[in-house]
């Protein structure tokens, strides 16, 4: 569900800015003409009669009038309109003054002021009730959780046991050694008694060293899921702020909670954003005190609690040479879990999982997909699953077929389809030539992969076609007359050309 205090962010700049503007238009008022003088009725009247203003307003209490343009109107220069105000005389009757002005030809317009005061008033309140309105919306802000005194607090996403999400090892595929490591987490997590009658210490801490999109933190939550604990998620970049010790502040904040909810798991993604080395960078001035403070906040927490407790830390990396050597020693990160990315019965494994929820045709053999996708990740076959299906639904079918599929992982991997390409018919059958030569020597050679697709239609990454080739078998090594006819059916092409 989404955060109310959250949604109305955008509520605070507003009125800041609406309160601005009002000071702003308050303060400028009258700014624009040179505040009137007052003189005395007398004088007033000898303005008139030196023929020294060029109009005159008459309102309930005064006369106002304006004067003429200066020398310095004359010389082409602009000057501001110059006012004086007299008080009328009480009980006296303006028709003679009326006369003199018609007379003199000084233009005479009039004016009635009801309840001038409240307007005063008002110009003067309004800041203020808006000033007030700021201050109360504010403290609200804060004690609701969304204001400037929160900012030690941890951000992490918290799952407990009644959470929906649920997340086992039956939905993480592909990372079966992984899987085998952290089984002893999960097994402590479930019988803590079982280690503590033995006086043994399980790892404190443990951490993923993956490559990306190899599903990290799925992983992180299946342990959760499985041990039937609390699991808490925050990124390590979430720790870091503008301000000294507010990374310190969330650190002890998250360990705080963690250990109110143990039995629990506390996980922390791309722990490099606040791991790095603190060597890096000395010397030369480019020190980051609020991550290092944040560093040292996180190995102190780390040697603070006790296993026994019910709480492991549980961190994700893809660089685990920029992290600090602290952090790596024994009694923090004591044990280190290689996710690799899956091989060929794994992302069988992994495309089984991703395809329970889609109706798939008889046709599609998830075998053949697993041999076309060699180096994909979890994260890659996972979009290349949920491409097929959306594919399915443009053709109008109701299940997904093994051309869709295929064509997902063309979409993937090549791009889109440029059918609409202008080639001259020359460039067609040079580039038809070159793709049948791959074909050709790769169906001649001894050590080459099965040839399994041939197109030549040219893909959005610039690849005009391409001549497909399905190994049978998972291979991690190759002998030289394997690379001799890898490097034969490339040159193929060129010479059929």
């Amino acid at each position: 569900m989404n955060n109310p205090v959250r949604q109305r962010q955008w509520l605070f700049p507003v009125v800041n800015l609406l309160i601005l503007v009002a000071l702003l238009y308050v303060g400028t008022l009258g700014l624009g003409n040179i505040a009137p003088q007052r003189v005395s009725y007398t004088e007033f009247l000898a303005q008139v009669r030196a023929g020294k203003l060029s109009a005159v307003e008459i309102t309930d209490q005064d006369l106002i009038g304006v004067k003429k343009p200066g020398e310095a109107k004359k010389k082409g220069e602009a000057t501001p309109e110059e006012r004086i105000i007299a008080t009328r005389l009480p009980g006296i009757d303006d028709t003679a003054l009326l006369k003199e002005l018609e007379e003199r030809q000084i233009k005479v317009t009039g004016r009635i002021e009801r309840n001038s005061w409240i307007w005063g008033l008002l110009g003067w309140m309004l800041p203020l009730l808006l000033i007030g309105l700021l201050y109360v919306f504010g403290m609200r802000r804060l004690r609701q959780g969304g204001g400037a005194m929160t900012f030690g607090r941890n951000r992490a996403k918290i799952y407990d046991q009644s959470s929906r999400v649920k997340v086992t090892f039956a939905d993480v595929a592909g990372v079966d050694e992984a899987k085998t490591e952290l089984l002893e987490i999960v097994d402590f997590l479930r019988r803590p008694a079982r280690y503590q009658a033995l006086w043994g210490i399980i790892p404190k801490g443990v951490l993923l060293v993956v490559p990306p999109g190899t599903g990290k933190t799925l992983l992180a939550k299946a342990v959760a899921g499985e041990a039937g604990v609390a699991f808490f998620s925050i990124s390590g970049s979430e720790f870091v702020e503008m301000f000294v010790g507010v990374g310190a502040a969330r650190v002890r904040d998250l360990f705080e909670q963690a250990k109110q909810k143990a039995p629990c798991i506390v996980f922390i993604d791309e722990l490099d954003a606040i791991g790095k080395s603190r060597t890096s960078g000395r010397g030369i001035g480019f020190s980051n005190e609020e991550r290092e403070q944040t560093l040292n906040q996180l190995l102190a927490e780390v040697d603070g609690f006790d296993t026994s407790e019910g709480v492991i830390l549980m961190a994700a990396t893809n660089q685990p040479e920029v992290l600090d050597a602290a952090l790596l020693r024994a009694g923090r990160f004591d044990r280190q879990v290689l996710v690799d990315r899956p091989d060929l019965r794994g992302r069988e494994e992994i495309l089984q999982v991703h395809a329970r929820k889609i109706h798939m045709a008889p046709d599609v053999d998830l075998g053949i997909i697993a041999a076309r996708t060699p180096g994909m990740a979890g994260a890659d076959l996972a979009n290349i699953v949920n491409e097929s299906a959306l594919l399915a639904v443009r053709r109008g079918s109701k299940s997904v077929e093994l051309r869709d599929m295929e064509e997902a992982i063309d979409r993937v991997m090549l791009g889109l389809e440029k059918k609409r390409r202008v080639m001259t018919p020359a460039e067609k059958e040079r580039i038809a030539y070159h793709e049948s030569g791959h074909t050709l020597v790769a169906l001649s050679v001894e050590h080459a992969d099965p040839v399994h697709r041939v197109s030549i239609i040219p893909r959005s990454i610039g690849a005009l076609g391409y001549t497909l080739q399905l190994p049978t078998e998972e291979r991690f090594l190759m002998t030289q007359p394997e690379l001799e006819d890898r490097i034969t059916v490339l040159l193929g092409g060129r010479a059929a050309e």
